[in-house]
Parts: structure tokens; sequence; C-alpha cells
């Protein structure tokens, strides 16, 4: 069953040729057409598009039209044929509809647009559902994911914007309904996230609140701090960044090692020592280094290692942790325990879980076949160096799926963003996402990039943009202005007060007030906006001058350059109708990837 648009009536207009010895405009030369303004769908027939539901009256304009023109018409087409055309422009397979049943109304096709309720106390009990509860979109592939039993550990990755959240929210809520005895951990990599991961699943869970009551929503570290203070009866005291560098600076310098400078120093802490927890001279003297280019020699690790053991010491003498150590504490208490405080654990954002954080998740659950599930997109990896999840034994393999339709972010924004990072990205273990196939299901307008002469010109053309945003009846809540970090948190601000509307820090999340969110692109992961304004895009600032210079080595150099590119991408891709991205004079490198052509 579908609902069709039908068009009644078509009018040509024929172009009037100029009078007679009025000379004719100059005609255009035709610029050929690059391979994605083909007709994508030219090699079907019209027994395939009716196949996977296109109408007859929009057969032909489907099977001509160029990719730009099939976003104009998808939006009259019934949706499963929309999105089955789209997995053909992106996959080259056509992939027809589950088969007709007795009962036409049970096709899951039909079920998008139709049901039947028995009764009017059923009516009545569909239409108390709360709005936003019809708004939470899980198409039939996705549903797929969301029911199927795993054999082991699982991941959904995909692009910005294909519903790798949405399938993970899906995912906890039919474990809690299907498993009375679940006891489920969802989490992320940051509380706000968290925080808007339980709004969601609240909403999921509308018509069965106490299900809730099963599962715990936190970040990463906040879930590791509440174990630990259950298991120890004690808070855990954390070592800031800049305490841990004075530290290992004064465990350097009173052991003489002044060849070694303190960003190697410093890199060789972050990512071996502390990352995989190394505690011995024979711990280190085996750590493989993974993509490190500084060799190390075995008298240059006992050296070294001198360095980093008094560091350890000094952080137990004053009962210290670094937030690998907290999650340390935690997979030895419970590793070799049966019993788990949780059954499930379902993560998202999980390409930013570090060494010790996969550890305790996979220590803290069950062991049973579908205990762990992940959701995440290597390209917004903008935290930790990659590894190898399989050495630390969570393998994916056979359980790794890709989501290609971006539901979220227009064709514009999204064709835009996918510039700044390569067609395909690659893991430590072999596990490919290939971006290149991701389409959009809807159009939009282009975004903007502004590079300005000076900050008060960028502040002047963007609260123009903003005022314009306003008028167009988009709500302030709607919208979100985002910077590299908070140095430039005051200049994105004061582009909200000329544009004459109130802000909202984004580190306290959104409010009910008519406020426009400001904050850094970090915390812009997990939102989402009609319309986003990514401000101070200078040089020197994006990417970091202060990572820059932090770095150890050329290896690092790439991921760091590679981290600030795909933090951009995590910003821009915020965005769903509306994007604007500006600098001053001469502006980031990235800029160029943008606007390229």
């Amino acid at each position: 069953m579908q609902i069709v648009e039908v068009r009644e009536r078509l009018e040509e207009i024929a172009i009037q040729p100029p009078p007679a010895g009025q000379p004719e405009l100059p005609f255009l030369v035709p610029v050929a057409p690059s391979i994605a303004t083909l007709a994508p769908f030219a090699k079907l027939s019209s027994d395939d598009a009716l196949s996977i539901g296109v109408p007859e009256d929009w057969i032909e304009d489907v099977l001509e039209a160029s990719e730009d023109k099939f976003f104009a018409l998808a939006g009259h087409l019934p949706q499963e044929a929309a999105e089955a055309l789209l997995e053909y422009a992106a996959t080259g397979v056509l992939i027809k509809p589950a088969p007709v049943t007795i009962d036409p109304y049970s096709h899951p096709d039909t079920q998008r647009r139709f049901r039947i309720l028995e009764g009017h106390e059923e009516l009545a009990a569909a239409l108390d559902q709360p709005f936003e509860k019809w708004a939470v979109f899980l198409h039939p592939s996705q549903r797929a994911l969301v029911n199927r039993h795993f054999s082991g550990p699982a991941r959904v990755i995909g692009s910005a914007g294909t519903g790798k959240t949405v399938v993970a929210l899906h995912r906890v809520a039919q474990i809690l309904r299907n498993d009375p005895q679940a006891k489920l951990l969802l989490t992320t990599f940051s509380e706000p996230l968290a925080v808007a991961l339980t709004r969601k699943l609240n909403v999921l869970l509308a018509d069965t609140p106490s299900l809730a009551d099963r599962v715990t929503i936190s970040s990463f570290e906040q879930a590791a701090t509440d174990l630990y203070a259950l298991i120890t009866g004690r808070k855990a005291y954390l070592v800031g960044r800049e305490n841990l560098r004075a530290l290992v600076s004064a465990a350097a310098s009173a052991a003489g090692a002044a060849r070694f400078t303190a960003q190697f120093l410093n890199s060789e802490w972050e990512h071996v020592i502390d990352a995989w927890q190394i505690d011995s001279a024979e711990a280190y003297a085996a750590v493989p280094r993974m993509g490190r280019k500084n060799r190390l020699g075995s008298k240059q690790r006992e050296e070294l290692w001198m360095i980093f053991a008094e560091v350890r010491r000094q952080l137990r003498e004053k009962a210290l942790l670094t937030a690998a150590d907290l999650f340390t504490v935690i997979t030895e208490h419970f590793l070799d325990r049966s019993e788990k405080p949780y059954t499930h654990v379902v993560v998202d954002e999980a390409q930013d879980l570090g060494v010790a954080e996969l550890r305790f998740l996979s220590a803290i659950a069950a062991d049973r076949p579908d205990a762990l599930f992940f959701a995440g997109d290597i390209g917004q990896r903008i935290f930790q160096q990659p590894f190898s999840w399989k050495g630390l034994g969570v393998s994916v393999q056979g359980r790794s799926f890709t989501l290609k339709v971006n539901y979220r972010t227009s064709h514009q924004i999204r064709r835009m963003a996918d510039r700044l990072l390569p067609e395909s990205v690659r893991d430590v273990d072999g596990e490919e996402d290939q971006r290149n196939g991701t389409v959009s299901v809807f159009d939009g307008v282009d975004p903007v990039v502004v590079v300005a002469p000076s900050i008060e010109e960028e502040a002047k053309i963007a609260s123009t943009f903003l005022h314009d945003l306003l008028e167009q009846g988009i709500s302030p809540n709607d919208i979100g202005i985002f910077c590299r970090s908070n140095d430039e948190i005051a200049r994105a601000a004061k582009i909200a007060e000329l544009a004459g509307v109130g802000t909202v820090s984004s580190l306290t999340g959104r409010s009910t007030d008519e406020a426009v969110l400001v904050g850094t692109m970090h915390l812009a992961k997990g939102l989402e906006f009609r319309a986003v304004l990514i401000v101070a895009c200078d040089e020197g600032i994006l990417p970091l001058a202060a990572r820059i210079g932090d770095v150890a080595d050329e290896f690092e150099l790439d991921e760091v350059v590679a981290t600030e590119r795909q933090l951009l991408y995590v910003a821009a891709t915020r965005a769903r109708d509306h994007l604007f991205v500006s600098a001053v004079n001469p502006g980031s490198e990235f800029l160029e990837d943008l606007v390229h052509i």
C-alpha cells in the first residue's frame, strides 16, 4: 500500500525568439557533466523501477534524471522507492522489497504509512504517544541490525547522519523489552552526549518508562568512576594533564635525560606507557609501539623507563590515578569474575575508545555472544590514536556493518564535508569504511565559506548570515555556533550579539529559552541543528598550533592533522539545512578542501 503523488497537468512555456533586428543574447558554453551528474539510473528498466515501488507517472523522470535532479524528485516518491534508488546509486545493487504477503497491510513498507488499529482503545493509546516518538526514525534495513542476534561483538559504522546512534538506541530498547533480566550500560565519550542519549532513549521508552530503570547511561569515565566507588568505597582522584606533564618533566630532569624532548616524553607517556598501562621495564621492552617513528633500542628504553617508573611512583604516593589507571583498576577487578555489573554494553561514538576503555568495557559485560554492540564512524575519530581491537580480544570481523544512507544532512552539506576525508577509511584490523558510496535523502542549499580580511569583518558577515536564518523562521534553539577551542568562544558569542540573539553554552546543553548554542567543535559531537556556523577557522587555529607544537614525530604529526581535519568534519555535519564556515585571511588549509570542485 502506497500514498502516491499524481501529476494532473504539465505546462510547457515556449521561449519566443528575439524581435527582428535585435541581437541574440550570447549563448553559454555548456560545461561537460562530471560522472556524478550523469543519469545514475539509465541502466534500469521500467520493470526494475516498478519492482521497487516507483509509481508509473514518475518512471520516465527517474530513469532520465541526473544525480542532482534526482534529489528534487526523491521527495515526490514513496519512501521505499527513493531509498532503493539511493542504495542503487551508492552500490550498483538494486535491492527488491520484501515479498508481498497475503495481508498487504502487514508489509513492512506499508507500515511506514498505515497502521491497522483494533478498536477505539488502541487508537486512543496511539494518539496519546508523545509527538517526538514518531520522529525517531528507523527504516527496515536498520531494524534488521537492531533485531539481529550476533555470535560475538558487533559494530555498525557509517559517516555522519547515517543513523548509527538511532540504531544503538533501538538496540538498547529491544534488549530491555526482550530480556527481563537485562542490565545494560549505554555509554559514550562525554557526559553532555550521555545526557542527549538519555533524552532520546526516554522518547523510545515512553510507553514503558519502567524499562529505563535497568539501563545506566553515562560517559566512559563516569561509568568507571561509579564502579570504582562501588568496589573500593572511595572516590577516585584523577591527575590533571598539566600536573602530569609537570611530573614527567621533573622526573626527566632528575634523571639527567636532557636528550629527550618534552614533546617526546609526554607523547611516549600518553600513547604508550599510560595507554597500554605499562608497569615494568620488561613490559616496556616488549610493547610494539605501533606506528611510532622513533625507534628505541634496549638501552634507550631502560633509560626512559627510569623516568616513567618515577612518575608512576609519585602518582601512587599521592594516591592519584590517570584515566587509564582508573579503567585498569575496574578491568582487573571484574576480568576473571563470573558476576559482571552488566549483561550488555552498547557504545555510541565507539571510534573514540582508547586501549584502556575497550579493555574496561569488555571486562564489565557478561560473557555472552551479543553482549557488546558498538556504533561509530572511523572518520570522526578526534581523541584516540588507532590500535587493534582484535589484539585486545574484541573482534568484530564478519559482524561489522556499514550504513550508507544519510538521513540528517542535506546533499550539499554532506558532499562538501566529505571532501575533508578520504574516500575509504581502514582501521588497524583491516575493517574498511567505504565513504564514497554514502548518499543523502534530501536536497538543500549550498554551504557558505567566507575568508574575511579581519575579525571584525568576519563577525559582520557571520552575524548577517545568522540574522537571515532567524528572519527565515529558524528558531535560535535550532542553530549552533562552533569554534576550535575556548580561546575563540568570545569571538563566536560576539556574532550572536551582533545578530541580537542570546546564547547558551554547549557545556550546559540546549535550553528552553530562545538562544543559540555556542561551544567548541569537540562538544558538537552527537548534536544536531537545522543550521550551523563554524567560525574562526584561521591559520594556526585549525589545525591548532599548540597541538602541532606538541608532536613527537612524523607519525604523530600526521595523526594530529588527521584528527583536526576530522574535527572540522564533525562540526560541519551537525548541520541539516544550512552551513556557514568562516575564517580570517589566509584561513585554515582545510578550507581549500571544502571549496575544491
